[in-house]
C-alpha cells in the first residue's frame, strides 16, 4: 500500500474514480424524455421513451385516488 496515506484518500480524483457515472449523473437530464401532465402544469421525466403512455395512466390514476381519499376526509 504505497499510496495509503491520509492525503490520497482526501484527494477528490481519488474518490471520483469509484463513483459510479449514473450516481454522478443524479439530477441529470440527460437522455430523458419529458411527459407533460396536466396540461402542461406537471413535466415528468422517464428514460424510457416506450413507458410514456404507461407514465400517464399512473399519474391519472394516482391523482384520482388522492382526491377520493380527501374527499371522504370531509
Amino acid at each position: 500500500m504505497k499510496k495509503d496515506t491520509l492525503e490520497y484518500r482526501m484527494m477528490q480524483e481519488h474518490n471520483r474514480l469509484k463513483i459510479p457515472d449514473s450516481k454522478l449523473l443524479t439530477g441529470s437530464l440527460a437522455g430523458k424524455y419529458p411527459v407533460i401532465l396536466d396540461g402542461g402544469r406537471t413535466t415528468i421525466y422517464i428514460s424510457d421513451k416506450s413507458k410514456e403512455a404507461e407514465t400517464r395512466t399512473n399519474y391519472e390514476l394516482r391523482m384520482n385516488n388522492r382526491l377520493l381519499v380527501y374527499s371522504k376526509k370531509s
